[in-house]
């Protein structure tokens, strides 16, 4: 048995445990701690009749006890360990004080990392998180390692930690609601980017990208942060890391790392130029996602054959709702992009295609800046569709930059997806792409960017 998990479990009996958040993936942590003689606590908004099934058999199965409603976190006080969801930052009121108070406040992923006997590779970024995460999965599976994928995708870990080997690797995609308040990092970090993102939520942009420093902030020496050169606030993390750093690029050639130059992904050694892939061969799109594979060589690199990376990435389309390919119709290639966010995310997809673009864009408002996302429509993009809460805001940003640079495109403003999708099928031409894009979170109409996905490819495949 993994000693540090031993323990760790012996000084769970009897503790008083508050676990926030009543998701279907927080089971087996009720399970565990409860099978560990914990006394848990559910902390959650929803009221009762709202919980699912699942967790309801749980709670009856251990005898959980329940704060929930409005004022669920009323009751958070006295309790040895709290276990927060990413959602319930640690700068909340009730938090502070019972840290304050003297309870240790932590995430099932913190433990993962502080516990794990194998090491552990973590990926955050405002963009390119989910697609670096599973290309470094496929780069090490393809290599003969046992791995295991977390944090924001994949499935909770923590309970596992036992069966997890001194051999194997933990992938982590963590986002910063994941890596505020941590207190450990992972063996070796990646950081795609940063842009501005979660504003509504985060008390400051500064506040955003402390929190992402935090990925590499408890390394020691040996440890390894991957950081995006071309990306100024990234590329001056350097000044704050421990450990060592590799850099990946879109054509700065950086010794002893993995950049991107012209069609070629290379690894560059002393002055000598090693072509690893060439990204036409390859069905992914995007130059972004060629430099995810770069970032994901260079945590990889100690795993990986040179020789093997096409076979293994040849056929690797990406990920769901990531510039998603769904169908083509009279000529007419349509792609699912649900999961872009955020203006800089959807300017990286418009830049995936050379060919003529409709975009359909608009969604939830996270308190963005969408003139950037202008620019690149205003030189990029054929028609355009809006819809959703911050469609007046995307169509004010574009038609002032229209206006300043004295162009014109064809701007469609519509109530719901559906319309969208049937004028969008009625007016692009033959050999141009649809994009759906949204550049804004999903809130104001669906549950999450994954079920707008899902919605959008269904109305595609039922045109």
């Amino acid at each position: 048995m993994n000693k540090k998990v031993e323990e760790f479990n012996n000084n769970l009996k009897d503790k008083k445990i508050a676990v926030i958040g009543a998701g279907v993936s927080n089971i087996p942590l009720f399970e565990y701690l409860s099978n560990y003689g914990a006394k848990v606590t559910l902390f959650d908004k929803k009221e009762y009749d709202e919980l699912s099934n699942e967790i309801i058999e749980i709670i009856k199965k251990y005898s959980i006890e329940l704060s929930l409603g409005n004022k669920y976190l009323d009751s958070l006080v006295g309790f040895d360990i709290i276990f927060r969801s990413p959602s319930c930052l640690p700068t909340n009121e009730y938090l502070v004080k019972e840290k304050e108070r003297g309870a240790m406040i932590t995430t099932e992923v913190e433990q993962v990392i502080k516990l794990a006997p194998c090491k552990i590779i973590g990926i955050t970024g405002s963009k390119g998180k989910t697609t670096t995460t599973t290309i470094t999965d496929l780069l090490l599976k393809g290599s003969g390692v046992k791995t295991y994928v977390g944090g924001n995708i994949g499935k909770p870990i923590f309970t596992i930690l036992n069966d997890i080997k001194e051999d194997d690797v933990i992938v982590l995609e963590l986002s910063s609601f994941q890596l505020m308040g941590m207190e450990v990092s992972p063996n070796i970090s990646i950081i795609t980017n940063i842009s501005p993102d979660h504003l509504d939520i985060h008390a400051s942009y500064e506040e955003y990208i402390d929190a992402k420093k935090n990925i590499f902030r408890y390394q020691k020496d040996d440890d390894i942060v991957v950081l995006n050169y071309d990306d100024a606030i990234v590329r001056d993390f350097c000044n704050d890391v421990n450990g060592k750093v590799k850099y990946f690029s879109d054509g700065n050639k950086i010794n002893n790392c993995y950049i991107l130059d012209g069609n070629y992904i290379k690894y560059i050694s002393d002055g000598r130029e090693d072509i690893i892939l060439d990204v036409r061969k390859i069905k992914l799109r995007g130059r972004h996602n060629y430099l995810n594979i770069c970032a994901a060589l260079n945590a990889t690199d100690e795993y990986v054959d040179k020789d093997k990376v096409y076979d293994i990435l040849k056929d690797f389309v990406g990920v769901k709702h990531r510039l998603e390919y769904v169908r083509e119709i009279n000529g007419v290639k349509w792609y699912n992009d649900s999961a872009s966010t955020t203006p800089d995310k959807s300017n990286a997809g418009i830049m995936a295609f050379d060919e003529d673009i409709t975009l359909i864009a608009g969604g939830y408002d996270k308190n963005l800046d969408y003139d950037t996302l202008a620019e690149k429509i205003v030189d990029k993009v054929k028609i355009l569709f809006l819809f959703g809460q911050t469609k007046d805001k995307i169509y004010n940003s574009v038609k002032k930059i229209l206006k300043d640079k004295d162009k014109d495109i064809s701007i469609y403003v519509m109530d719901t997806l559906e319309e969208v999708v049937v004028s969008a099928y009625h007016i692009s031409k033959p050999g141009s792409v649809v994009l759906f894009s949204p550049a804004s979170a999903s809130f104001d109409m669906f549950d999450n960017a994954y079920q707008r996905g899902d919605v959008f490819k269904e109305l595609v495949n039922n045109l």
